[in-house]
């Protein structure tokens, strides 16, 4: 009997340190795979805030929560889907990240070029009522989708040697910390000023309390405006390179070939990422112009007839 138990026992044990090897492996694949698509992260990261500019201070955070229960819904598809082109159809993977990039490219060029013809006209989404929020998170969740693809799929081809229950833990893992992770910051950001005024507001606070609340209060939206900014550019940026890296992959190398020459120009690290960056930007906004035209000369047709 004690013998029996101290049998079982030991076998429990055995269990124990193989699920915490597994829980270490699943760590260390996601971290990997988490690395690897850090630059598309902070992409993500910048351009989620521009989607609550504007909303009711106090539907700001439930908005965030929708996008981000989407940003998880479009990441359990595109793991499910990614799986399983992978073992049928890998050649699809550069099309469909190519077509997203498309995407990505005419909605950020189309919000330069409404700006700059200063055909924006919509009223604040916090006038608008529940149906403006219904369209921002679906616009939010369908750029996230481009993005979280982006990720997912990087995330993928790191981690490719390893078993595929492995692979689908740590997928879940990325998923999970990324969004978690995204869309904290983001939520952080957006509520800056309302951290300031609490922090100047409170009963009893120090002169220099109230300084430094009043200074986060007025710098929120100046953070707002770059991220705005730096968002819009993301999009252009990660649709360029999407579509200079699938076309390469497709056979036609002269594009990725013309970036990485102009980066070896310049020495290896930041500036040479940053020449690569302001190439793809560049071919990404082409892009982009062209089919924002093409959207919004129809549009003005419609509207003439």
């Amino acid at each position: 009997m004690a013998i029996g138990l101290a049998a079982l026992l030991d076998d429990i044990a055995a269990l124990a340190r193989a699920a915490a090897a597994s829980v270490d492996d699943v760590a260390a694949i996601a971290t990997k795979a988490s690395t690897k698509a850090v630059a598309v992260v902070v992409d993500d990261t910048a351009v989620t805030p521009q989607y609550v500019q504007g909303l009711d201070p106090k539907r700001e955070l439930p908005i965030i929560k929708k996008i981000a229960l989407g940003s998880l819904r479009n990441k359990a598809i595109i793991a499910v889907a990614a799986f399983i082109l992978s073992a049928v159809a890998p050649w699809v993977f550069s099309p469909l990240l190519m077509a997203g990039g498309a995407y990505l490219c005419f909605e950020g060029a189309e919000k330069i070029l409404a700006k700059l013809l200063r055909l924006e006209h919509e009223t604040p989404a916090a006038e608008r009522g529940p149906d403006a929020e219904k369209k921002i998170v679906s616009n939010a969740v369908r750029t996230d989708f481009i993005l979280s693809t982006e990720i997912m799929v990087i995330a993928l081809a790191s981690i490719s040697d390893q078993p595929p229950a492995m692979r689908a833990a740590g997928l879940v893992a990325v998923a999970l910390v990324i969004t978690a992770l995204v869309y904290g910051v983001v939520a952080v950001i957006v509520k800056l000023d309302d951290v300031g005024l609490a922090i100047s507001g409170r009963e009893g606070a120090s002169a220099l309390e109230r300084r430094i609340g009043t200074f986060i209060v007025n710098v929120t939206p100046t953070i707002l405006r770059i991220l705005t900014i730096v968002g819009v550019a993301a999009m252009i940026w990660v649709g360029g390179h999407l579509i200079v890296s699938g076309l390469a992959d497709l056979g036609w190398h002269a594009p990725h070939d013309v970036v990485r020459h102009l980066a070896s120009l310049v020495p290896e690290g930041a500036l040479a990422w940053l020449v690569e960056t302001a190439c793809s930007l560049a071919a990404g906004f082409a892009i982009g112009a062209v089919l924002a035209g093409i959207y919004l000369a129809a549009g003005t047709l419609r509207a003439r007839h």
